[in-house]
């Protein structure tokens, strides 16, 4: 069951990440999910586990790293914000 439930917190995260960079249009939950768990590893590894924790994923850092994922990602593809 925890799986579940980490695999649906990545997948807010990840939307999350999607809506505030404006480059989420385009990505599907799939995408979603992976952006929002890699993104909770890079922003735990940089900022630390701090703030409130869901599924074991400290919310502020995770949003923070998928944000950064998702940055730097669309600009390797050249993947320009919504209008």
């Amino acid at each position: 069951m925890h799986w579940l439930w980490v695999l649906i917190v990545g997948g807010v995260i990840g939307l999350a990440a999607g809506a505030i960079t404006r480059r989420g249009g385009s990505m599907g939950v799939i995408s979603n999910i992976i952006a929002g768990l890699v993104g909770s590893a890079l922003g735990e590894a940089i900022l630390g586990a701090w703030g409130p924790q869901v599924a074991g994923m400290a919310i502020i850092p995770s949003i923070v790293g998928a944000v950064i994922l998702v940055l730097i990602v669309s600009l390797i593809f050249g993947i320009r914000p919504e209008t």
